[in-house]
């Protein structure tokens, strides 16, 4: 207990002097630059010209590269000053997890849109190249910039149709986490799949604080029948696919980290209609930030869920001082199985003998299931229709993992980990920390009677 309770507080003490405290000097820095004016358009856009942008930022330099987990980072150039960016817009055949595919509509052949990554004070200039059937435009979610860039389509803009390449440009007078998606038939665009996240850092960076490692992760949910080959974008309650980076369970990509190293995680939600309460287990983590900006350290809170309203994003923080493999999975039960049936019968506690040897006369194989819940279903290879996939889980280190969804693991490793973009395996327990069967003396003494 007393090294149970040692342990307590040494991670607490981690978060309140490491994280909590360098995040002070860090936003006492921020909330300085909040103090200008930040919606004088006028004074950083110059109709196309880079002169009120700054230096371009660079990573290694002015900041530390995000990872977005089974995901990618937009490349860019430099021509003339400004970061110049290339979004195509196209159909994608998209893959949510091993036997489960669909015609989605991204950008740059991946659902969702790889990651834009800028630097506070950067210019910057989309180009936006629409090479599906139907017109689309692009919003820039969050980001201050000229009401003409912002991307709605009739209100700001024509919208771009098929075979055209818009321009979009401004200069990043914000920092923090934003995302994108198509503004023309929101319904069926975003429903699609054309969303994408934008990072940008502070400058300058702030001092004596940084994060070992940056995660950014966009939440979603899409409706597909099993055997379609598209999501239904007319779904507005039934959603039956849930996904972290356009992701299900068992495809979802871990978080890898090295022991005692601090790490952000970045979330946004562009979900059709849910908001998620995303649960770390085994840590706390303090929200640092909204879409809005950084949080005064007063202001921030420890907990171990953090919910993302749809539209939002939420940045929170911890250190990854406790090794092992780590549960991190939205919180509505629903949302950690893969293309469940809202609308079967329930049949928990029902003796279904007699109604599998019925039908079996009927249906070869016929298998009456649900009386001892849907847990079994991970394990019993059961055929499932063409391009769909089981209702939960995979094979774990020890048996089955009943979650799918929106579920991925955090991987904490005292080892060397390189880059942390390789999935070290899983990990291997010290002896004696794995809960097991109690053994028949150990419960005589306890006092323990089953």
């Amino acid at each position: 207990m007393t090294d149970l309770f040692n342990n307590l507080s040494r991670r607490r003490a981690l978060l309140a002097g490491a994280a909590i405290g360098g995040a002070a000097s860090a936003l006492a820095s921020r909330e300085v630059r909040a103090a200008a004016p930040v919606h004088r358009w006028e004074s950083s856009y110059s109709g196309g010209s880079a002169a009120a942008a700054r230096a371009p930022g660079q990573p290694g330099r002015d900041y530390q590269p995000t990872v977005t987990p089974g995901g990618a980072t937009l490349d860019w150039r430099i021509v003339d000053g400004v970061k110049v960016y290339h979004l195509v817009a196209e159909e994608v055949d998209h893959e949510f997890a091993p036997g489960l595919r669909a015609l989605c509509w991204g950008y740059n052949g991946r659902v969702h849109g790889p990651t834009i990554e800028a630097v506070e004070g950067d210019r910057v200039r989309v180009y936006v190249t629409n090479k599906l059937p139907a017109p689309t435009t692009v919003h820039w979610h969050g980001i201050f910039l000229p009401n003409g860039m912002d991307g709605v389509g009739g209100l700001n803009q024509r919208s771009i149709a098929p075979g055209e390449t818009f321009r979009y440009e401004w200069t990043f007078n914000q920092s923090g986490t934003f995302m994108y998606h198509s503004h023309h038939d929101e319904m069926t665009q975003m429903a699609l799949g054309m969303l994408g996240m934008i990072v940008v850092h502070p400058r300058p960076a702030p001092p004596g604080y940084r994060v070992d490692r940056d995660f950014v992760i966009m939440l979603s949910e899409w409706k597909i029948v099993p055997g379609a080959r598209r999501p239904d974008p007319n779904e507005m309650t039934d959603f039956n696919v849930l996904t972290m980076n356009a992701k299900a369970y068992p495809g979802t990509a871990p978080l890898v980290c090295r022991t005692g190293e601090r790490v952000r995680i970045r979330f946004g939600n562009l979900s059709a209609m849910d908001h998620h309460p995303i649960h770390l287990h085994g840590y706390y983590w303090k929200v640092v930030a909204t879409d809005g900006g950084p949080l005064p350290v007063s202001a921030q809170w420890p907990e171990t869920t953090v919910l993302v309203p749809v539209g939002s994003t939420r940045d929170v923080e911890f250190v990854a001082d406790a090794p092992g493999d780590w549960a991190m999975h939205c919180h509505m039960t629903h949302h950690v199985m893969n293309q469940m049936g809202h609308d079967l019968p329930n049949m928990i506690g029902v003796d279904a003998r007699k109604v599998g040897a019925l039908g079996g006369r009927v249906v070869r194989g016929y298998m009456p299931m649900g009386q001892h819940g849907m847990g079994d279903m991970a394990e019993m290879g059961m055929p499932v229709p063409k391009n769909s996939i089981p209702m939960v889980g995979a094979r774990g280190p020890f048996d089955a993992i009943t979650m799918g969804g929106m579920f991925t693991v955090l991987k904490v490793r005292d080892e060397d980990i390189g880059d942390g973009n390789q999935d070290p395996g899983w990990y291997k327990h010290p002896p004696g920390t794995v809960a097991d069967l109690a053994r028949k003396e150990d419960m005589d003494r306890d006092g323990i009677q089953t």
